[in-house]
């Protein structure tokens, strides 16, 4: 038990065990990305914990039915709570009801509807748990779950809706949004209290707690999908002054991402100005979209108030499997955030209320996904669509055309549109390639030893 570690694990038992169930585990029916049945995520151990799931099992395109997370023997997952608090914040993150956590000696399911929480027992959420001694008896069992034709045919949403869960829980949008909403009031609080110096006026006020907000937030998952170096703001909550340490963070943000977001000093590249608008090219003088920030950095926060945030946002505080929350979750929740202001009461504090014209309108209204989808394929997906050209004859479009397309959204919100036609592009360039001869267009060819 002790010596086996998790790659031996899933390569002699988990991967045959779930082909047994009928899963093409290897895609050997060379299927794309979104399509293939079982994607194996790329594992990265961090503090003893894994930070993705190690399988992800899906029967349509792009979304995924369930998520298993894969254990070393030496972890006795029907005793450890630790393993089951992970599973439950990547179902819990991704919205996916039912997931696994197995070390193959041992196969427990959970539900995962219920916001988890770090101090909750094994059992919380748990509804099976097999011993490998027991397969072959509760085969039939397992198989009418988990395996793709019953996944196909309902059997897995039918189980989920006969489960009882605890009443007033919340979705991770609810749950996320009211977290931010709470630093939100702290920040604001916080800021105006200790600044009162600075003259800062309610347009400034907010603008500040909405970038801190945002580039702490955006540093944070940039950190679980592998883009920044996992740990490092929860590292700076070591400091005294977690201002000081942010701000240089962010400075290096903007070296790196050069954003709107880590916007600090005038951008050296220069933009060709037309009557027309703003085209590509180089102009003698410099041209930048937005200003740089002048405001925050001339700010004090205590550091009571960013250690609460940010310790929050990890382990084993935080619910939240930032790598697994859908892009559409994360803008419903800011669109909902931006409803409110913060105002200036006549004695310098802070409040945040409503803006007027949600009030007015009873609330932020979200567009669903199916709606986004539904209008990007009637708009984007008919520009895509190939030309007739006569007697039944068509012209397909080429990947040089869809490149040259513009599309622009002002009044983007949370910016839901443009990311369901970024998504499309992206789907469309992967099919067209996939069907015209791929292996013309690679460039370069790396050899897999």
């Amino acid at each position: 038990r002790t010596r086996k570690n998790e790659t031996e694990l899933r390569r002699q038992f988990l991967d045959p065990f779930f082909e047994s169930l009928g899963w093409d585990v290897g895609n050997n029916k060379g299927l794309d990305e979104r399509r293939k049945e079982v994607a194996h995520e790329l594992s990265v151990e961090i503090d003893g914990q894994q930070k993705k799931a190690d399988y992800a099992f899906r029967t349509g395109i792009d979304k995924f039915d369930f998520l298993v997370e894969a254990k070393k023997p030496s972890v006795k997952i029907e005793s450890n709570p630790d393993p089951a608090f992970q599973v439950k914040r990547y179902g819990w993150s991704a919205k996916l009801p039912i997931n696994i956590l197995t070390d193959f000696e041992h196969f427990a399911v959970y539900d995962c509807r219920v916001k988890p929480n770090y101090k909750d027992k094994v059992t919380a959420g748990r509804t099976h748990l097999f011993h490998y001694k027991d397969y072959i008896e509760k085969w039939d069992e397992i198989a009418a779950l988990f395996s793709p034709d019953a996944i196909r045919t309902g059997a897995l949403d039918q189980f989920t809706e006969g489960l009882k869960t605890k009443k007033g829980t919340a979705d991770v949008d609810d749950d996320f949004l009211a977290e931010i909403e709470r630093w939100r009031d702290l920040l604001a609080r916080n800021i105006a209290n200790r600044n009162k110096d600075k003259g800062l006026n309610e347009s400034q006020l907010n603008y500040a707690v909405q970038m801190t907000i945002d580039r702490i937030v955006f540093l944070r998952i940039a950190e679980e999908r592998g883009m920044e170096e996992y740990g490092r703001l929860k590292n700076l909550c070591e400091y005294e002054d977690i201002y000081s340490e942010l701000k240089q963070y962010f400075l290096k943000a903007d070296e790196r991402y050069n954003s709107g977001l880590f916007h600090f000093k005038t951008n050296k590249k220069t933009l060709k100005v037309s009557t027309s608008g703003i085209t590509s090219g180089i102009a003698s003088e410099t041209f930048r979209v937005s200003q740089p920030d002048t405001v925050t950095f001339n700010l004090q926060i205590d550091d009571k108030v960013l250690k609460d945030i940010i310790e929050n946002l990890y382990e084993p505080k935080s619910p939240y499997a930032f790598a697994y929350i859908p892009t559409d979750i994360l803008g419903s929740v800011y669109e909902r955030f931006l409803g409110k202001v913060i105002r200036l009461t006549a004695s310098g504090q802070a409040k945040v209320e409503d803006k007027p014209e949600v009030r007015k309108a009873g609330g932020v209204y979200y567009t669903p996904v199916y709606i986004v989808e539904y209008i990007v394929k009637n708009t984007v997906g008919k520009l895509l669509t190939p030309l007739p050209l006569g007697e039944g004859r068509v012209r397909e479009i080429t990947p040089k055309e869809a490149s040259d397309l513009k599309i622009v959204d002002p009044a983007c919100g949370s910016g839901s549109f443009l990311l369901g036609a970024y998504q499309y592009l992206l789907n469309w360039h992967l099919d067209w390639y996939v069907q015209n001869d791929p292996e013309k267009h690679l460039k370069n060819k790396v050899l897999l030893t």
